[in-house]
């Protein structure tokens, strides 16, 4: 029986650009090494960086009938926002929670991880 689970790793950071005494260079080479040994152990499955803030448009659609209301910026005020995810699988909680800590030293940032809900139709991810 296979227990493999998928994890999403959530990387939260400041509103701007990193403070400056913050090497960006060396924190994404640090991550890459962290990358590459989830890619090593068999549990990438995507990780990436998201655009400012300011790109965001939040959607509502109350219901099937009524017209979507769009608005710019991110859905709430906060000094601090999602910046990027990594999505892992892992047969072990405690390996997910391992490379999390990892994303965590070599970036700085507040991380969280939480495993997706099982089962129910497209939840499992493909390799297609």
């Amino acid at each position: 029986m296979d227990t493999t689970r998928t994890y999403l790793i959530s990387l939260f950071s400041g509103d701007g650009p990193p403070p400056p005494e913050v090497d960006l260079a060396v924190v994404m080479a640090d991550l890459e090494k962290v990358n590459d040994d989830i890619r090593a152990a068999g549990g990438w499955v995507f990780a990436g960086g998201l655009a400012a803030t300011s790109s965001a448009t939040v959607v509502r659609k109350p219901d099937a009938v009524s017209d979507a209301l769009l608005t710019d910026g991110p859905f709430i005020e906060a000094k601090e926002h999602l910046g990027g995810i990594s999505i892992v699988r892992a047969a072990d909680y405690d390996i997910a929670l391992g490379w999390a800590e990892r994303i965590a030293g070599a970036t700085g940032l507040a991380v969280e991880i939480r495993p997706f809900e099982e089962g129910g139709p497209g939840q499992a991810p493909t390799t297609e």
